[in-house]
């Protein structure tokens, strides 16, 4: 076939005009391809007869008149892709791959001349067009809940300095994988970086300038830490070192040691992708929380964890899920991943949520009033109703939450007994707000010696605002019960109940009183590394 061994079949393309246009896109594409070339223009074509087919079924002409068409027939074709999908006679990663393959190519058949009079194209609508905005997100990125846990990261983080010394591109490979943990990108995307990538904001902050080839969308921004920026400075000193006569402006960032003695072609994601599941294997186990069933009851246990789940997407998983628990607002995580749609992210959301739940069902086990006393809960998992409130219609405060109605009623603002939580029977805690505990007993013990140490102050004022000792006492005690509650566990619950607490801290806003609210922090993959 037109100089390549094999053949390709055009016959399944019903209408003529578009049977003769592909057959010219495949004269013209074949020279300029290398490889396993028929199988690659054959997937083509038949994305090819997926539009025909639809135009066929869809148009009474069964779409032979080509000046009949208009952009209703590409969304008529857009709508059974969805369709096939849902039923489940095309997977997700083949609707994206087809509608990725005719934004392309009709563009190409278009820019080859097709339209002009006695050639195929000739008479097609300007509207009738698969546009890049058309094409759905990655099936990759709608695969919330894939993260890997925090324990896992921060070991691979810890190891990733051998993936360094491990075969060929040994250095280009460790930067990739440090790339794609730190920023979340594809790893087409890394993998594509060009040499001078890495820009500077107005305000002097660094961002990563990279290209999303599968959706079309170049020249995006990324902003980045200094940590990374230095990753990438360092890199392209390796690179312009070793290619020193070609213009940076043509350099790869990671540029491959194959057949390429200017440094103008890169490593390929599927190269990246074996000699990292090459690495992973070869690394020692991995232990992390999982949740295993004991009793009817989900509980979590410290287990092996499976190296298979650990592949490169997986890191823009967990970059996501990590922004997501951390409350980034929905819009600006959508940004930030470069998302098509906003359901995609809110998938990540749904993962949070249901964490959350079920760490607010552990940690509730382990609740307490005000006298440091047990409150025993009489339920293997929180009613909706339950959830609904601790979302809604607590007050929170520093050390736990206020369920006083008048105070919920105004939203925090009108406590009766001028948030004296420990002393009121409507305040209750629980393990997981046991370091703000012990940062409020710091905090009254701290403004007990500066009110005694202030000198210009009348004694009323002073003996308003100092804290009283019962006050100081009860706090003490509410901390000592706590962790004596901690201390009666057993190496698997106490390990349950602290993954738990991380995940409730996670999610919980920040709430001061007369303060700002504060999301939680990112957790730190690699504390030891300079911001």
């Amino acid at each position: 076939m037109f100089g390549h061994a094999g053949r390709l079949n055009f016959s399944s393309i019903r209408q003529p005009w578009l049977r003769e246009a592909v057959k010219e896109w495949a004269f013209f594409t074949l020279p300029q391809r290398r490889g396993n070339v028929i199988a690659t223009v054959q997937d083509v074509v038949n994305a090819f007869v997926t539009l025909s087919e639809s135009l066929a079924v869809q148009r009474s002409d069964g779409g032979d008149d080509i000046q009949a068409l208009s952009r209703l027939d590409a969304a008529a074709f857009l709508n059974r892709l969805a369709y096939l999908q849902q039923n489940g006679t095309m997977s997700a990663k083949r609707r994206v791959r087809v509608c990725r393959y005719l934004v392309n190519h009709l563009g190409r058949m278009k820019s080859l001349g097709m339209l002009r009079p006695e050639r195929p194209l000739h008479g097609l609508p300007e509207d009738f067009a698969i546009l890049p905005e058309d094409v759905p997100d990655d099936p990759e990125d709608s695969e919330a809940g894939r993260d890997l846990p925090l324990q896992v990261m921060q070991r691979i983080c810890d190891l990733l300095p051998t993936f360094g010394e491990f075969g060929r591109h040994g250095i280009e490979n460790r930067v990739a994988v440090e790339l794609l943990i730190d920023t979340g990108r594809r790893p087409h995307e890394i993998c594509q970086l060009r040499w001078d990538c890495l820009k500077q904001d107005s305000d002097g902050q660094h961002v990563l300038i990279y290209d999303n080839y599968k959706s079309r969308r170049n020249g995006r921004r990324l902003p980045i830490s200094q940590a990374t920026a230095q990753v990438i400075m360092d890199q392209q000193q390796r690179t312009r070192t070793e290619f020193p006569s070609t213009p940076t402006n043509e350099l790869a960032l990671l540029p491959t040691q194959r057949a390429n003695p200017h440094g103008r072609k890169p490593i390929t994601s599927s190269w990246l992708s074996s000699r990292h599941k090459e690495w992973v294997q070869s690394l020692p186990d991995f232990s992390a929380p999982a949740q295993a069933e004991a009793d009817g009851v989900l509980v979590t246990r410290t287990q092996l964890f499976d190296k298979s789940n650990i592949f490169l997407y997986a890191y823009r998983h967990t970059y996501c899920q990590r922004h997501a628990d951390a409350g980034v607002p929905v819009d600006v995580l959508r940004v930030l991943m470069d998302h098509r749609t906003l359901d995609t992210t809110q998938g990540y959301y749904r993962v949070t949520e249901k964490r959350r739940r079920a760490a607010v069902d552990r940690v509730s086990t382990m609740q307490f009033d005000r006298h440091g006393k047990r409150v025993w809960r009489q339920a293997k998992a929180l009613l909706d109703s339950e959830h609904a409130r601790r979302a809604i219609g607590e007050v929170a405060v520093p050390y736990g939450v206020c369920t006083e109605p008048s105070n919920v009623a105004a939203g925090g603002n009108d406590c009766p007994v001028r948030f004296r939580c420990v002393g009121c029977g409507h305040f209750r805690t629980d393990v997981s707000y046991l370091p703000d505990l012990e940062a409020y007993l710091a905090d009254l013990l701290r403004n007990r010696e500066r009110l005694s140490a202030a000198l210009d102050t009348d004694d009323w004022a002073k003996a308003e605002a100092m804290p009283s000792d019962e006050e100081i006492s009860r706090v003490r005690r509410l901390i000592k019960h706590v962790k004596d509650g901690m201390d009666d566990l057993d190496a698997n619950q106490r390990a349950e109940i602290e993954e738990a607490i991380t995940v409730a801290r996670r999610g919980r806003q920040g709430v001061l009183l007369g303060m700002p609210r504060v999301r939680q922090p990112l957790p730190d993959l690699r504390p030891a590394r300079p911001a």
